[in-house]
């Protein structure tokens, strides 16, 4: 379980296909504080640490990145060179600051719109139309491994939406979504409680 505040930017330095990818990811931590067997969110992705190595500060650590996750991710993200959103998994007693965040991504989205608005970005992105029934305004979603609200949804006749967020200057300089751009994809991730929601209204409208 994770919260969706980024601890760290890590880099893919490689990838190696072995069945699964086996992916090599920089990191400025500590080796001596990543467990083998722990689970790391990488973007939003939920992995386990299969070896990891290196100097405080200059960490590295392996992950198998299976075909399934492949297809459910950003095109392009598992390649050399790409920088991800780091969170190490939740512990008991650690602060909640985020929302509650499985480390599974349930959709891609696209950026449609990035502006400046004063010292902020606003981010608009067009979500698909299976993932529009649970998207609220003021509600939490995971975007890239990253909690934000969403400040506004508009609905489209296609189905989709387009939901706006606001990435404060803090934000944007700790995490990769400052580096976004239209026509960007990022991962997806709905809040547990919409999905229970929306599972509830589907059982009520059937009795």
């Amino acid at each position: 379980m994770f919260t969706g505040i980024v601890t760290a930017i890590g880099t893919i330095l490689s990838a190696e296909q072995r069945g699964d990818l086996r992916a090599r990811i920089a990191a400025p931590l500590d080796p001596a504080r990543i467990d083998i067997g722990a689970s790391i969110a990488c973007s939003g992705v939920c992995l386990t640490v299969v070896d990891r190595g290196g100097t405080a500060g200059d960490a590295w650590f392996d992950v198998d990145v299976s075909g399934e996750t492949v297809s459910r991710t950003v095109a392009g993200m598992w390649e050399a060179g790409r920088r991800l959103n780091l969170e190490p998994s939740l512990r008991m007693g650690d602060e909640l600051g985020g929302h509650i965040v499985t480390g599974h991504v349930d959709s891609i989205g696209e950026v449609v719109k990035v502006a400046q608005a004063g010292g902020s970005w606003q981010i608009a992105v067009r979500a698909r139309a299976e993932m529009a029934p649970f998207i609220a305004e003021k509600g939490s979603i995971t975007v890239d491994g990253v909690s934000l609200t969403v400040n506004d949804v508009r609905d489209r006749t296609d189905g989709t939406c387009d939901f706006l967020l606001n990435i404060i200057p803090h934000t944007a300089s700790v995490t990769t979504l400052g580096d976004l751009a239209e026509g960007d994809t990022v991962n997806l991730e709905i809040d547990v409680l919409a999905r229970y929601l929306k599972r509830m209204q589907g059982l009520a409208a059937a009795g």
